[in-house]
């Protein structure tokens, strides 16, 4: 009988895996799980170097991870004025001048997730709002998606943003005599300024890092699909990865537009190590619902004639796809409209068509408006889909924006689940919080739609079992047994068993990496 290095013993261990779903106790040597059965059987296993984890009956689930997340973003957002649940643009303003009196250097002021859908003035903010308060520095707000930003009168200066600028798959909205810039930029145009602002140094960038990882760890995950937005944020990873410094696992969402620099490299999905690997090709295709940008096939029911914005044309979205499919990269298309998501599955269809291969686990990443012959299409595909449950909640005027026809088809994951496409979930953090938790929570607890509520296991193996095949990591994660990863998180209560409004209240007492503990609450 081997010895282990660490036990976990008095557990209620909820292992996902059919053939043996409950456990008391685990053992792991060299990361992985060796044995789980009754405490009396697993001490067997003990031996003078052993460590010994008395859980004191708290829940052991499979390492939960988040299949969408901007960790980047994430990091910075934690330190950047953070506009997250403003009611008013008073109230923005007014947090907006505060975080500059606390931060006097001349500098750009960054942050966001503002929602004007919270605001009582029901209307966006502009440039001469934030002018009004500062005026004599760049300032660069996101909203809450991420898709539409406002920035003051000298960030469109030194982006050298005028009435008369354009850009492809982006708008620079007009004041209402349409004779200047009101500040508010969408989709591509977005990047004209952050062209401008300064790039953020490499400690920076790894401080970032490192914060966006703690508090990742701190909800309960031992993995992430971390959205890539650089080549210095890749080689940041790299070295913290070579230093032991990562604290969970990172499958990579590269963005398309260094498509050209992995396949002329030759790597592929799957290339790296344990702790960080190359995953799939991420694609923007849309924009989002929020923003009034994701492309439906219909007109939005609250702003008429607006149908949204593919960004790039057919024909360039085929052959981007087809070009990352044909070297074995996996694709992640994001795509939130029902239009787009069209788009993008005859995208699929026809270079699945012309160049066959089996198993490519490619996957729409959000897919939130869809329809049945979608949903049927992705299915006979083998598509992934990979959403957001918390967008449920956050998504409060989804009916107003699309009508109650195609909000009965928002989000529907139950009906995805029932055509056996697999569902696996993130949080798209920072536009949501990264708590896998709340992802739960929301899809159990959902009030809109009672046909597309999932049960709790199902909603947990979004986050385990689905998201290890969404990485092609079924055999190493996902599930607790032995021969598999001894990724863990520990949880104050069974959300298979408490009532569903109860969960989001379940705190992370541990979480458990190749079998070290990567956070405790107690010692937080």
């Amino acid at each position: 009988m081997p010895d282990a290095s660490l036990i976990l013993i008095n557990a209620n261990v909820i292992t996902l895996n059919s053939n043996k779903p409950k456990a008391q106790a685990i053992a792991v040597q060299d990361g992985k799980i060796i044995a789980l059965g009754s405490d009396r059987e697993i001490i067997e296993h003990k031996s003078e170097n052993t460590k010994i984890i008395d859980c004191r009956k708290l829940t052991v689930v499979p390492g939960l991870v988040d299949c969408h997340v901007h960790m980047l973003d994430f990091g910075f957002s934690l330190q950047n004025l953070d506009l997250r649940n403003t009611s008013s643009i008073r109230a923005l303003q007014k947090k907006l001048k505060e975080h500059a009196r606390k931060n006097p250097e001349p500098t750009w002021i960054l942050g966001g997730r503002w929602d004007q859908e919270r605001f009582t003035e029901k209307r966006y903010p502009t440039r001469w709002d934030l002018d009004a308060v500062v005026s004599d520095r760049p300032v660069f707000l996101n909203r809450v998606c991420g898709h539409i930003a406002v920035a003051n009168t000298e960030a469109l200066r030194l982006a050298g943003i005028t009435k008369n600028t354009t850009v492809h798959g982006g708008k620079i909205d007009l004041d209402e005599t349409r004779t200047l810039p009101n500040g508010i930029v969408r989709e591509n145009a977005m990047s004209l300024i952050w062209k401008t602002v300064p790039k953020p140094t490499t400690e920076m960038i790894e401080k970032a890092c490192s914060l966006a990882c703690k508090k990742a760890v701190e909800s309960g995950l031992t993995g992430v699909h971390w959205l890539l937005s650089s080549a210095e944020e890749a080689r940041t990873l790299e070295r913290m990865c070579s230093k032991g410094k990562l604290p969970l696992r990172i499958y990579l969402g590269v963005p398309v537009e260094r498509l050209d620099e992995v396949v002329n490299l030759g790597l592929l999905t799957g290339f790296g190590n344990e702790m960080l690997k190359i995953g799939f090709i991420k694609i923007l295709a849309d924009g989002s619902l929020g923003a009034r940008t994701a492309a439906m096939k219909k007109a939005y029911s609250d702003s008429h004639g607006k149908r949204g914005m593919m960004l790039y044309t057919q024909k360039q979205l085929q052959q981007l796809i087809l070009k990352a499919h044909s070297v074995g990269l996996q694709l992640g298309v994001h795509a939130i409209g029902d239009r787009a998501v069209e788009n993008v599955i005859d995208a699929y269809e026809k270079t699945v068509k012309k160049m066959p291969r089996e198993n490519h686990r490619h996957r729409i990443e959000h897919c939130s408006i869809l329809n049945p012959k979608l949903i049927s299409r992705m299915k006979s595909l083998g598509l992934v889909a990979s959403v957001q449950p918390h967008f449920v909640i956050s998504d409060f005027w989804t009916v107003d924006r699309v009508g109650i026809e195609r909000a009965r088809w928002a989000y529907p994951f139950k009906s995805l689940l029932k055509e056996n496409v697999t569902v696996a979930s993130g949080s798209d953090c920072p536009v949501e919080w990264i708590s896998p938790i709340l992802g739960i929570w929301a899809a159990i607890a959902r009030e809109d739609k009672p046909e597309e509520i999932l049960t709790p296991e199902e909603a947990l193996r979004t986050y385990t079992t689905n998201a290890a095949y969404a990485s092609f990591d079924e055999n190493s994660k996902g599930t607790i047994e032995p021969g598999k990863f001894a990724d863990f998180t520990i949880l104050s209560d069974d959300p298979t068993e408490i009532l569903f409004d109860k969960i989001r209240d379940l705190s992370v007492e541990m979480v458990i990496v190749d079998g070290k503990a990567v956070y405790s609450r107690k010692q937080s």
